[in-house]
């Protein structure tokens, strides 16, 4: 079976968290879990920049049981549950007490695609299966009993195979749900590949 580079501790370590958003778009990210192996390319990703966002769980150096993975080391696993109900996958930036981390909204399956239709109860070829955090954790197996696995060494990681983002292809919009962040909600801190059939709809989009 053919395997690819896992990105590196420096890949995360990044202190622009909105190039390593963007430099997510295309990496695959691999889920190696008991019940088996599912991979999918990532298509959708929003950027929270710490202290300084308000969308942030970190804004305004908030530290609780929940949010301490953040001012940790990059390259680790942030996942929580929202409303209760969607578990959301996040990879934590920057270096150790700079909270950054990367929300990643949307994948394209390449492996494991019956088994990702298995767990969310959606046909083959159905883009809803990996549209959205949500389905993501879900079709993936990833729930809060993976957050803190390490992506460099862990059974979670994400990987580089080779594949190019072609120039103009990457759309930067406003991030979704964040609207009790006031100004910062406007931030085009989301970024997708443009018309690809897994990335959440969104009513207009700008080109960066």
């Amino acid at each position: 079976m053919t395997s690819f580079p896992v990105l590196p501790r420096s890949f995360y370590e990044n202190p622009n968290v909105t190039s390593v958003a963007k430099s997510l778009l295309g990496k695959r990210l691999v889920a190696e879990l008991p019940e088996g192996k599912t991979v999918g390319r990532i298509v959708e990703t929003e950027a929270y920049e710490g202290i300084t966002d308000r969308a942030a769980h970190s804004w305004n150096n908030r530290r609780t049981a929940r949010t301490e993975i953040m001012f940790g080391q990059g390259g680790k696993v942030y996942i929580y549950l929202c409303y209760g109900l969607h578990h959301m996958f996040n990879v934590v930036t920057n270096k150790i007490e700079h909270p950054h981390a990367v929300l990643i909204r949307a994948v394209e399956p390449l492996e494991g695609e019956e088994l990702m239709a298995k767990r969310t109860g959606k046909e083959l070829g159905d883009p809803t299966i990996t549209r959205g955090p949500g389905n993501l954790c879900k079709a993936l197996g990833l729930s809060k009993i993976h957050n803190g696995v390490d992506l460099v060494s862990g059974i979670i990681r994400i990987e580089d195979d080779g594949f190019q983002v072609k120039k103009g292809a990457v759309l930067a919009t406003p991030r979704i749900g964040v609207d009790y962040a006031g100004e910062h909600a406007r931030w085009l801190y989301r970024f997708i590949l443009k018309n690809n059939p897994y990335v959440s709809k969104t009513k207009s989009l700008t080109k960066k």
